[in-house]
């Protein structure tokens, strides 16, 4: 028999990130959500929460997480279906996601927003690189993603959304500038382009795309989706920015493609634990929906 105080303090102390926190939400005393914690990992013999500031939960300890999450929402749904049965409510099961900023920043934050009209569960929502997010899922630290994997993470359902697509963009004084006789390989290796982290290819993409190898090029470091839009705005650099967020700005002239018609498409799918995969269905609809509004249709 799984012992569910135990496993609620270690959801708890991960949700909240330390086990003061975690005590005020469960309301015992942190002496006693300790307890728990320390029963629990002594009788499994593994170590489910990394203690610091804040605390975080192991590969282990996310695995009982995500399995408290599916309790939670399965109790919620019970509570509504019979309310008979009475008690003191459950809290509101907050649901961890793994998305990519691009996404977040284009589509996604409009399916969570159509998501939450209704009395759904919570999100937590972690960003990585899409080419990444499967690793989140792979170790059990969420229940659902938006990926670039094109195949299933094993113990989870798939479907194919669309793609994002990119424009390789700077503004015209950016262009005159750097690119006086065109965009050659030559003026391509002086250029600073934009680079959002160590994970970004998509800069390497194009040129590799445009001009048929690899180019090293100078570059700067940009962790943010709107600021790659603005620093191209500003004359920054040149970078991959997604179609919707510079449409209206190519329209006008703001921004400017570097090559016309030379577009990086990126699959993106959606991947749900398969354990969950019933509950999930109206989020897996809203994502659905947005993905539909935004995203080059796939492929298919």
């Amino acid at each position: 028999m799984l012992d569910y105080p135990a496993l609620a303090a270690v959801a708890a102390v991960v949700e909240t990130g330390s086990f003061e926190r975690a005590a005020r939400r469960l309301s015992v005393t942190p002496s006693a959500i300790s307890q728990r914690v320390r029963q629990l990992e002594e009788r499994l013999g593994l170590i489910l929460i990394e203690r610091g500031t804040p605390c975080r939960a192991t590969e282990k300890g996310a695995w009982l997480c995500r399995h408290m999450e599916h309790v939670g929402m399965l109790e919620s749904a019970l509570l509504k279906a019979l309310p008979g049965l009475g008690g003191e409510a459950a809290p509101r099961p907050t649901l961890r996601l793994a998305v990519n900023a691009d996404s977040l920043a284009t589509w996604f934050l409009q399916a969570a927003a159509d998501y939450a009209k209704a009395e759904h569960p919570l999100l937590d929502i972690a960003l990585d690189d899409q080419e990444h997010t499967a690793d989140w899922l792979r170790r059990g630290r969420v229940v659902a993603a938006v990926t670039a994997l094109g195949r299933p993470v094993q113990g989870c359902r798939r479907v194919a959304l669309g793609a994002l697509r990119y424009h390789a963009t700077a503004s015209p004084a950016f262009v005159a500038r750097h690119f006086p006789d065109g965009v050659t390989p030559e003026a391509i290796a002086a250029a600073p382009a934009l680079t959002f982290n160590a994970k970004d290819r998509l800069q390497g993409d194009w040129i590799k795309r445009a001009f048929g190898r690899e180019i090293r090029h100078p570059t700067h470091w940009l962790p943010s989706t709107q600021g790659f839009v603005d620093g191209a705005l500003i004359g920054l650099g040149w970078g991959m920015n997604p179609a919707p967020l510079v449409a209206d700005h190519l329209a006008t002239g703001r921004l400017v493609e570097l090559l016309p018609g030379t577009v990086i498409d990126t699959p993106l799918d959606w991947q749900v634990n398969r354990l969950m995969a019933g509950e999930l269905q109206p989020l897996t609809r809203a994502v659905l929906a947005a993905a539909k509004a935004r995203l080059v249709p796939p492929e298919g």
